[in-house]
């Protein structure tokens, strides 16, 4: 029997432009220390696990991420799953955009001169159905906004929720199946921090948005 379908989301570790907050979409920016300390974590997380593919960002932030875990020789890169560009935003924090444009907001703004939401979602959508197909875990090494309007995709929300959903540097999320239900398994379990402890699964039915405390 086929095994129903994962999609295990690692955001890339610390770097320089992440401790400060600037937006860091086409910029390539290497990890910190501390970042390439965190890859390795991750690595150990993941160790023992199979995946049917290995997706990673053509980012160098998101692909150093990808070969410290270990899974540099398996991984495909995959220009569909990088960073939101940001246009004429890249490097500035949200402190210094509203500075020009008071209560400026990424998700109900936008960037200027830069994709606009709908687009990232319409790739964040090209990739889900492109991994529909496989049977078992597909492992993705990407970045925070990407990855939170992917997950608001495959549980059916408007790419906007993606702001719910707080995603930390080194992190690992699974989005899964509960039944035919599309739920989130798992979200923003930064790397080695303690197993089996209690999370939040998110869920969509219809349009009913459903959550519940599980246990890893």
């Amino acid at each position: 029997m086929d095994e129903p379908l994962q999609m295990w989301l690692v955001r890339h570790g610390e770097t320089e432009w992440s401790v400060s907050g600037a937006h860091t979409g086409t910029t390539d920016v290497a990890l910190t220390d501390r970042g390439r300390r965190q890859a390795v974590m991750i690595g150990r997380q993941l160790e023992g696990k199979r995946f049917v593919r290995v997706l990673t960002s053509p980012r160098e932030r998101a692909q150093e991420t990808c070969r410290l875990a270990g899974f540099g020789n398996v991984a495909q890169t995959e220009d569909a799953i990088q960073e939101w560009n940001y246009g004429s935003y890249e490097g500035k924090t949200t402190s210094e955009i509203r500075q020009v444009r008071p209560e400026w907001s990424i998700w109900k703004d936008g960037p200027a001169g830069g994709e606009t939401i709908d687009q990232v979602a319409r790739r964040a959508n090209l990739v889900i159905t492109d991994c529909v197909s496989c049977s078992g875990a597909v492992l993705l090494f990407s970045h925070a906004h990407f990855l939170r309007i992917l997950a608001a995709c495959w549980v059916g929300l408007q790419p906007d929720a993606g702001r719910f959903f707080s995603m930390d540097v080194a992190s690992l999320s699974i989005l899964g199946h509960e039944r035919e239900t599309r739920v989130f398994r798992l979200w923003n379990d930064v790397a080695g921090l303690p197993p089996n402890r209690r999370v939040r699964a998110i869920g969509s039915h219809g349009n009913n948005v459903q959550s519940a405390w599980v246990k890893r």
